[in-house]
């Protein structure tokens, strides 16, 4: 059985996702970061790095969602591609979304939202590279069903934990800039895993009010 420690966040919604896609059986563990509980010395033995997600796979370990995103999909030997060339395109554009849309994002979320004081530079830098990703995004889903090619993939899962929340980002506007990367975002949206992921907060009683506890727990380096 898998225990899945899970915040409703862009990141785990990216390994929630790929679990209600696979129909495996595996318990929901809330870890409640706007209370700290990510800090925990329990929690650290699972993820030295203290962030969400994480999983325990039949005794094993791993953390990072796209570690997990890997995991599951090569385990289970689905949503990955067996061809050699779409697998490396499969590999390119999720770590493209790992290493550029997810951090860049955070940041961006982090300085128009949650920075403790105004920084225009911060919010330019961050905000315009974020944009700058759905760009290149959006010309390769301009020519391609999905990222990978023909075969929707655990790289398309991990855009849509980012891009399902763009409008936190990118305004009332959302992603209507990214047209190609829209229809993609949105035809994940309507499968019923996607769904079914969207609802795993309904089974948790979590804080909701972002305050000083919360901004301690989340930016302890900042406090």
């Amino acid at each position: 059985m898998i225990q899945f420690y899970f915040h409703p966040s862009p990141n785990p919604m990216k390994a929630a996702l790929l679990l209600e896609e696979l129909q495996v059986p595996y318990d929901l563990v809330a870890v409640d970061t706007f209370k700290g509980e990510q800090h925990l010395p329990a929690f650290l033995k699972i993820n030295p790095n203290a962030k969400v997600p994480a999983l325990v796979d039949d005794g094993v370990t791993v953390f990072d969602s796209h570690a997990i995103l890997l995991h599951l999909a090569t385990k289970h030997g689905k949503f990955v591609p067996t061809d050699t060339a779409a697998h490396a395109e499969l590999l390119s554009w999720l770590m493209f979304v790992a290493t550029g849309l997810s951090p860049f994002s955070g940041q961006a979320v982090h300085f128009q939202h949650h920075a403790p004081e105004p920084l225009p530079y911060a919010r330019n830098r961050y905000l315009k590279e974020v944009e700058r990703h759905y760009r290149v995004l959006d010309g390769r889903l301009a020519s391609t069903k999905y990222l990978a090619g023909d075969e929707y993939s655990i790289a398309d899962m991990a855009l849509w934990g980012w891009a399902n929340f763009a409008g936190y980002i990118l305004g009332e506007k959302g992603l209507s800039d990214y047209p190609s990367v829209k229809r993609v975002v949105d035809e994940i949206g309507a499968r019923p895993a996607a769904a079914r992921a969207l609802t795993l907060k309904e089974k948790l009683t979590l804080k909701q009010e972002f305050d000083e506890e919360t901004r301690r727990a989340l930016f302890p380096q900042n406090v």
